[in-house]
């Protein structure tokens, strides 16, 4: 199990290859990839957070996942910093001996990554900079869980 919080860019593909190599006791991979997405105007939208307590609350958030599914692992990838639209701003993978466990843990740190990780997110537009608000169908999803 692996959380990476990091300012650099990743290679999703090779992260990807990496992650399902050599995996025998495991029937299933999922994978997902989040891109800073442009609704209109973003110039870019900055991240931040704080170190210690950013990897702390994932990686207890990945252990919840290991305890509510079968995971034969899971890796969280998350920048920070400033990003431009249509860069690559969190991974997610995680391996299961079988899919439905692999797709549900996949979409519950989705959804809590979303929702409850300590990051913070402005928007820089033309029109000047300004916080993003959690929003109410991020919330729904995660109350499924």
């Amino acid at each position: 199990m692996s959380v990476r919080i990091q300012q650099e860019p990743f290679d999703f593909g090779a992260e990807c290859d990496r992650f399902a190599a050599g995996r025998s006791d495991t029937g299933a991979v999922v994978t997902f990839c989040g891109i800073v997405r442009d609704d209109g105007g973003l110039h870019a939208m900055e991240i931040e957070h704080y170190p210690g307590m950013t990897a702390s609350a994932i990686t207890a958030m990945v252990d919840t996942a290991r305890t509510r599914w079968a995971l034969t692992d899971a890796l969280v990838i998350h920048r920070f910093g400033p990003l431009g639209p249509g860069e690559r701003i969190m991974m997610v993978a995680t391996a299961a001996p079988h899919r439905a466990d692999a797709f549900a843990a996949a979409e519950y740190l989705m959804d809590y990554l979303k929702s409850r990780a300590p990051f913070w997110k402005k928007e820089r537009t033309a029109e000047g900079a300004h916080w993003v608000a959690a929003k109410e169908a991020d919330e729904d999803a995660l109350s499924r869980w």
